[in-house]
């Protein structure tokens, strides 16, 4: 048997490549030529022979050798190999190290992003480096239970970020759901934190919903004394109720004055990568009125992109802020009436006041309808019905205008 004081002294004979030395019961130290010593056992299952590692020496003493060699000797007895069972443990290490939420939620994050909106990619992946991965990213995702991820979204909670929290519940949910599909946990905590964080508190973009006030604004917007193109955009906005960004971006190209119709591209739309990629345009028909304050603007930009062109440079659209500015100007809070309030204006109003059909408002809202026929009715079957729907709308703003009292600029 050996000795401490043998294995300090055991060598490899220069003409060889490997010397062993035998200490008991398939034990053996084997010394290379570089001078490595290695602890190995030697033994027999399924009728053949096999050798399992048992570490180096000095790290791995001659005692500890023996003690390891024993562990191994009960696996054999239990008519485990132990070399197999060694590599699965080993293998399974390494699985739980590659699978932790953060590796998990990054393969998630690549195989989805290619579908996604740019902007949502960004966000997702960004909330989830600023507050997810540092808390809860080196835990293997199975380890990850309701307490762990709730302790974690409390921590963004209570820095105020109520709706960051509980899209980060979301997000994580997404990362379980993958989890499991993939094999790497069995269960899904994030549904069981439903009702666990405070309510989101949902603020609605300011918008004029009452004829008088509507009246104020129309009148405001008739005698805006500044920029020209600015006017257009607060006129146009009142009149096609479209979301600011695509009325702000709006170019000539897009403008058939024939067929009265403004045609958006998909790719402009608020929709998802693949939307936007595949899905067909929105249509947005333009009534007289429209027709009127597009011709009216067309020789300040109708040799340019853009219907409504940056003042600072012709290649790029109107700031997104330029209509919100407009608004306050004329004396309007940001309280009282947004850019995108424009739409909730036209939705209510249409409804309560002029008894239009909601199915052709969403539609020319461009508000995706569910189901197998939802794209067919936003824009072809409700067509006809929209064209009058716009007209009627611009009609009634009119209406509005020209009864009302002329009230002096609040400003």
């Amino acid at each position: 048997m050996l000795t401490e004081a043998a294995c300090k002294r055991a060598t490899c004979p220069p003409e060889k490549n490997r010397e062993r030395y035998t200490d008991a019961q398939g034990v053996y130290l084997e010394v290379s030529r570089t001078g490595s010593k290695r602890w190995f056992w030697k033994y027999r299952y399924d009728g053949k022979e096999k050798r399992l590692a048992l570490g180096g020496y000095p790290e791995v003493t001659v005692r500890d050798a023996r003690s390891l060699a024993e562990d191994a000797r009960r696996l054999l007895r239990a008519g485990s190999d132990p070399a197999v069972k060694r590599l699965a443990e080993r293998l399974t290490n390494k699985l739980q190290s590659e699978n932790t939420f953060e590796t998990v939620a990054r393969e998630f994050h690549l195989t989805k992003a290619k579908g996604w909106s740019q902007k949502y990619a960004a966000r997702w992946i960004e909330r989830m480096e600023k507050d997810m991965f540092p808390h809860i990213g080196g835990l293997p995702l199975r380890d990850v239970t309701a307490p762990i991820l709730h302790q974690t979204l409390l921590k963004v909670q209570k820095r105020g970020a109520i709706e960051t929290a509980h899209s980060l519940r979301q997000y994580s949910g997404q990362v379980f759901r993958y989890g499991i599909i993939t094999g790497r946990c069995t269960s899904n905590p994030a549904p069981d934190l439903h009702g666990a964080l405070e309510p989101v508190r949902v603020k609605h973009m300011a918008a004029i919903v009452d004829e008088k006030p509507l009246t104020d604004l129309l009148r405001a917007i008739d005698v805006y004394p500044h920029q020209p193109t600015t006017k257009a955009a607060l006129q146009l906005s009142a009149l096609l109720f479209q979301r600011p960004g695509n009325i702000r971006m709006m170019e000539w190209a897009e403008i058939d004055f024939d067929a009265a119709m403004w045609t958006i591209p998909a790719a402009k739309m608020k929709r998802t990568l693949h939307g936007k990629e595949n899905g067909r345009p929105h249509f947005v028909p333009l009534p007289r009125q429209a027709i009127e304050v597009l011709e009216e603007v067309k020789p300040f930009t109708g040799d340019g992109k853009y219907v409504f062109p940056s003042l600072h440079s012709r290649i790029r659209p109107m700031s997104e802020n330029t209509v919100n500015t407009a608004l306050r100007r004329m004396g309007f809070s940001g309280k009282e009436a947004t850019a995108h309030g424009f739409r909730a204006t036209a939705r209510t109003l249409l409804v309560e006041k002029l008894n239009a059909n909601p199915d052709v408002i969403e539609a020319q809202l461009a508000h995706g309808k569910s189901g197998v026929l939802g794209a067919a009715y936003d824009r072809t079957e409700y067509m006809e019905q929209r064209r009058k729907l716009m007209q009627l709308w611009a009609d009634h703003l009119d209406r509005l205008r020209e009864g009302a009292k002329i009230i002096p600029l609040r400003a």
